[in-house]
């Protein structure tokens, strides 16, 4: 934990201790627990970190999969989600969605029984498969550029679980019970290939290894009324108070169990009543220790924010291209990633550049400025199967704008000037008729973007080596 919070934290705990002496008993002032009301929020911080992409998975899941059956955007616990068009201008259930793919998904449990997922051949159509752990961690990657376009079969299996599987079934061992295959489907967007991305969609499935190769029908999924199913994932994680929010851990890691790699972690939380497989229970922690604890999930989520803005940028943009979708113990990073939000793929799949300010370090404002961003002659981004430019609000959802125009993309016929380079214009009003096809429509007030390099070239020009990196967003004159 950084320094100032160390300092917030004992400052507290003594305006506590003045101002409600009867707190605690005289023996216990005169001889703190051995925790001690500091260190109780230091390791309570780190744990609220740690869990944070968990919790999350599991907010957004439950949104996911709180339906009897399946439809556009959602569907049951073992069923796919098959979106058939990008997402909606209004749909705030997935921060930074793109505009590019349709989204092909399934939310797994694994911890009783595996599941096969099954890809069609997909031809020469991209798409990208990853299977996430309730961790955030990639598992496994089916792609075009990984696995190749031929039909395959995968046998996802839960943390302990041994047995046969059947022939051309490839296992996928995940360390968790829940599993979120986050796939994507490229689409230009128009009818007819909405269409053929459909058939496609059509042939995807995830049956239990049960019911491998027979009949099957799934059941219908069990609804929650009480669960939200509108408030963004990320309000409603960070809304929860402390107590809310490890009891939800705790219940969450029976399973989906730490890592070997997170046994010192494991130690830490074992002090503060967080024991893998067991509930919360915090009854060992002193009153004063658990009234500063209701102060973590602010001092958490700040400390994930300063994170981020310690961040090295390129030009205004910052960009990953080692270390995520496999953080292994960097759990701040892991947790500032999942703020942003969930689902990060490894940077040899997909990089995203992130821009939430100019070349000059002020923050977008489309109430204040227009913005244009330039790439020279052959310098657009360098990936193998396509790129995007997106434009999000500062909740990171699309903007509404009377073009339903969310991102500029590599499918895309922008104007090139005459020396080869090419601008785009971001900003709330049209730039003229002339160069409409190069505007992304801004908000009037706060905004931000990002760049997506699906299949990054790996070699120069490469965002993953350095040798390309994306120029800086300028005001316009």
């Amino acid at each position: 934990m950084t320094r100032w919070c160390n300092r917030w934290v004992g400052r507290w705990v003594s305006l506590l201790c003045l101002a409600i002496p009867g707190l605690l008993p005289v023996s216990a002032r005169a001889a703190p627990p051995d925790l001690g009301a500091i260190e109780a929020v230091r390791i309570a911080t780190e744990a609220y970190i740690y869990g944070y992409p968990l919790v999350t998975f599991d907010t957004a899941r439950k949104q996911q999969t709180n339906v009897v059956q399946a439809d556009a955007e959602h569907a049951p616990m073992g069923q796919m989600i098959r979106m058939r068009s990008y997402p909606a201008v209004d749909n705030h259930c997935r921060a930074a969605p793109n505009a590019d793919t349709l989204y092909t998904e399934a939310w797994l449990d694994v911890s009783k029984e595996p599941v096969v997922f099954s890809i069609p051949d997909m031809g020469n159509r991209y798409y990208m498969m990853p299977m996430l752990s309730g961790w955030s961690e990639v598992i496994k990657v089916a792609a075009s550029t990984t696995t190749g376009s031929k039909a395959q079969a995968y046998a996802i299996t839960g943390p302990g679980w041994s047995g046969t599987l059947p022939k051309g079934v490839t296992q996928v061992k995940s360390p968790t019970g829940m599993v979120w295959i986050l796939g994507r489907i490229y689409s230009t967007g128009t009818p007819e290939d909405y269409k053929a991305v459909h058939a496609l969609q059509d042939q995807f499935s995830v049956v239990p290894l049960s019911a491998w190769g027979k009949p099957y029908t799934p059941p219908p999924g069990v609804v929650d009324p009480a669960f939200d199913m509108k408030t963004a994932v990320r309000k409603q994680v960070n809304a929860l108070d402390i107590e809310a929010y490890f009891s939800r851990l705790a219940q969450l890691m029976k399973t989906n169990p730490p890592t070997a790699q997170d046994a010192a972690m494991v130690a830490q939380m074992a002090r503060i009543g967080l024991v893998p497989g067991k509930d919360y229970d915090p009854s060992g922690l002193g009153a004063i220790d658990r009234e500063v604890l209701k102060a973590v999930p602010k001092l958490a989520l700040v400390e994930m924010g300063i994170h981020l803005k310690r961040q090295k940028t390129t030009n205004g943009w910052l960009f990953f291209t080692k270390g995520v979708g496999n953080f292994g113990t960097d759990y701040l990073t892991r947790g500032m990633a999942n703020l942003l939000g969930p689902g990060w793929n490894r940077p040899q799949d997909a990089v995203y550049p992130l821009s939430q300010k100019d070349a000059k370090g002020d923050a977008y404002d489309g109430s204040k400025a227009n913005y244009v961003v330039r790439f020279a002659k052959g310098q657009l981004p360098p990936a193998d199967a396509f790129w995007s430019l997106t434009m999000y609000d500062s909740d990171f959802f699309f903007v509404p704008n009377a073009l339903n125009r969310y991102d500029l993309a590599q499918r895309d016929k922008l104007i090139t000037n005459a020396d080869g380079s090419i601008d785009m214009y971001l900003q709330a009003e049209s730039p003229g008729k002339d160069k409409e096809a190069n505007w992304l429509p801004a908000p009037k007030g706060k905004f931000q973007l990002v760049m997506r390099l699906y299949a990054p070239r790996k070699t120069a020009p490469s965002v993953l080596d350095g040798s390309w990196t994306p120029p800086p967003v300028r005001k316009a004159p």
